[in-house]
């Protein structure tokens, strides 16, 4: 029987699901769940935390907003802070916002701003002396994308800006119209059509508007940016230097009319919840009027000094919210249950389904998670079910319609062999839901391993996509990751959608990866448990790949932000003779084994152990701990008598301060903080 996991556990789980979700989402534009889940393994977590707070950890995503910017563009320091919003679900979650606000104020009179909630990409955009310098994605909040060249393709977008400010950074928010997407959709499938017809593989349609506007932001070439007509609302001011002062929301959105920016009309000012809630509703049945997607309605406090006295979680604004609207929902057919197999073995069911419309696209097929899941919503192959797509991305089956569930119907039965060519026996152990091929040889894990490998994070392999590996593995050129150092440009030629350029590219790509640094390789294995954070600390401390590779258990355990759990998926990897193989096909290649990047900043903290916690003005949450990890000091995630102090920011861990304390553990500002990494001494 499974057993429900503990407290702690859980957690991990959670901020594991969370911390990946998130980047899918943000820094990545491909989610893999609908918001509606994302939203409630958040909820989750933070519940958890709530009635645990002697488990919370700093480094909670709960804490954190948006993702890391990913590498495809130069990075943008945020002058000023794009933070995320808290959510409400529903009227009762709205209303109680509403409370924790007039509570905040006082007797205080109350305005609020309500704006339709655009389903697209936030965006900073800088103009010095009326010219348009800089447009920057928001990325983690305090660090973005520049994607400048790309926004100034955007025809409602004013290039230069009269009787402006010396600087004045406009936020907003980038997406793609209906009509935009439909557009885009009919000609990528007529443009599949022909490739069909002429022998190639089909390329990937876009679902849904807010993954097309993205994708299309996210271009490198930007004219292929100013084909897909993207559209701009703006709705807030960011960094103003030399501009007239503000006292109340409106203002600043009135004076961003005035300046020639797109405001959207649609925004209505209110005196009371109660019209706020009226407005909601209104348009959550208007929002199919509207020739563009909107997911919901964002509120805000009018009056800017009450937005200051009422100030901000460690995470979001408390003067603002953003109110869900539900997911919608439609009927199908469930016409099979199928798997899916992953890197790691996992086996995932999907529903395969009688294509419907929903949310802005047809769906032909849902995740269903794991076998648990499955047997919890009791859906069978047969049944009506309800499919919805909260947030209009990814499909996901709620459960079945009972009253038209066919006689005879039998519950169905998760699958005892691998789908794979080998049909290896699917194992599930007790204590997780999750059911595993544990054939090391199964191609379907063969072909995740090697994608994983080539991925952002990992070898980042410009080129090899999943079409690409699957072509690969295909035509036998490739069997696991040492082999792909071996692909010709001349073999690369004989698979389809490949001409001498790209060939040349592709292997170029790869042969650039053999040089990445050590915590990246380690990652790319892919071995489980492994993630980028303790692949870092095991590279500092042993130097090399071959050193990790020989190092016993207690070793490797011994490394902070390692322990027994990864160290014993290290060793058993380790172990195995097929990835030996693996790893001496990477040394022939001359990938290097022992490339750990050297900190040019003084080495003030050698042998000191430095906990942060809560949010710093001035650095992010994983800035902060690379400062200290660039001068030789070591940042764990909690207290403990090894720590020479803790760095206190806005909204800290309680049982962090409380276990300093009674330690007796020295407690630093940021300005302390400061003088700590200088100096590697504590401030006087």
């Amino acid at each position: 029987m499974s057993r429900t996991p503990s407290p702690q556990k859980r957690m991990e789980e959670l901020r594991e699901q969370v911390q990946y979700h998130n980047a899918r989402y943000h820094g990545h534009d491909d989610p893999e769940i609908s918001d509606a889940e994302f939203d409630e393994l958040a909820r989750e977590l933070r519940q958890l935390e709530i009635e645990h707070p002697e488990l919370v950890d700093d480094s909670s995503p709960s804490l954190a907003v948006g993702a890391t910017a990913i590498t495809t563009f130069d990075p943008v320091v945020h002058r000023v802070p794009m933070t995320s919003l808290d959510n409400a679900m529903d009227e009762t979650e709205l209303r109680a916002w509403g409370d924790r606000v007039a509570k905040g104020l006082g007797d205080q009179a109350v305005r609020f701003v309500c704006e339709l909630k655009i389903d697209g990409l936030a965006i900073s955009i800088r103009y010095e002396n009326g010219l348009l310098v800089q447009a920057a994605t928001r990325g983690d909040g305090k660090v973005g994308e520049d994607v400048t060249a790309n926004v100034a393709t955007i025809s409602s977008l004013p290039k230069k800006v009269a009787s402006a400010p010396e600087v004045v950074e406009v936020r907003g928010e980038i997406f793609m119209s209906i009509t935009a997407f439909e557009k885009l959709k009919a000609e990528r499938e007529a443009e599949n059509l022909e490739r069909v017809s002429n022998g190639r593989s089909p390329l990937p349609v876009p679902v849904n508007p807010r993954n097309a506007g993205a994708g299309s932001l996210r271009q490198k070439d930007p004219t292929i940016t100013a084909k897909r007509d993207m559209s701009l609302w703006s709705y807030q001011l960011g960094e103003v230097i030399g501009g007239p002062e503000f006292t109340s929301h409106h203002d600043t959105l009135e004076f961003l009319r005035t300046l020639g920016f797109p405001v959207n009309p649609a925004i209505t000012i209110v005196d009371s919840i109660e019209a706020v809630t009226q407005f909601c509703h209104e348009w959550k049945e208007r929002r199919h009027e509207l020739p563009y997607e909107i997911d919901g309605v964002v509120i805000k406090v009018d009056d800017l000094s009450q937005r200051e006295q009422l100030g901000f979680t460690s995470r979001a604004p408390r003067w603002a919210i953003a109110f869900k609207f539900p997911p919608e929902e439609k009927h199908t057919l469930l016409l099979d249950i199928q798997v899916s197999v992953g890197r790691t073995g996992r086996t995932t069911p999907f529903a395969v389904l009688e294509p419907v419309f929903v949310g802005g696209s047809t769906v032909g097929m849902a995740t269903l998670h794991n076998r648990d899941q499955v047997a919890a919503k009791d859906v069978r192959p047969g049944d009506t079910v309800v499919v919805r797509k909260a947030g209009d991305v990814i499909p996901e089956v709620v459960g079945p319609v009972l009253s038209k569930r066919p006689k005879g119907s039998q519950p169905w039965v998760f699958p005892t062999q691998c789908p794979c060519p080998v049909k290896s026996t699917l194992v599930k152990l007790d204590d997780v839901a999750d059911t595993r091929c544990v054939e090391p040889s199964c191609p379907f894990q063969r072909d995740q391993r090697i994608m994983y490998f080539a991925s952002r994070g990992a070898m980042d392999i410009e080129g090899l996509g999943d079409r690409t590996v699957f072509a690969l593995s295909d035509a036998g050129l490739v069997a696991d990751v040492g082999d792909l150092y071996s692909v010709t440009v001349e073999q690369l030629l004989t698979l389809e959608g490949f001409a001498e350029l790209s060939a040349q590219n592709l292997v170029a790509s790869i042969q650039a990866s053999r040089s990445r640094p050590l915590p990246k390789l380690l990652t790319a294995l892919g071995i489980k448990n492994l993630g980028p954070a303790a692949a870092e600390s095991l590279a500092s401390e042993f130097g090399s790949l071959d050193a990790i590779a020989i190092a016993s258990a207690e070793e490797l355990s011994a490394v902070d932000g390692v322990g027994g759990v990864i160290a014993a998926s290290i060793t058993s990897w380790f172990a195995v003779s097929e990835n030996a193989a693996i790893i001496q096909k990477l040394r022939n290649a001359g990938v290097e084994f022992g490339r750990v990047e050297v900190s040019t900043n003084p080495q003030t903290l050698v042998g000191k152990a430095v906990v942060v916690t809560g949010t710093l003005a001035g650095y992010s949450r994983d800035g902060a701990e690379e400062a200290i990890k660039s001068r030789g000091g070591k940042s764990p995630g909690s207290v403990s008598a090894k720590t020479f102090a803790v760095v206190l920011g806005e909204s800290p861990g309680a049982s962090k301060v409380t276990k300093a304390e009674q330690l007796g553990i020295p407690v630093l500002d940021e300005a302390g903080f400061e003088i700590l990494l200088a100096t590697g001494e504590l401030p006087v």
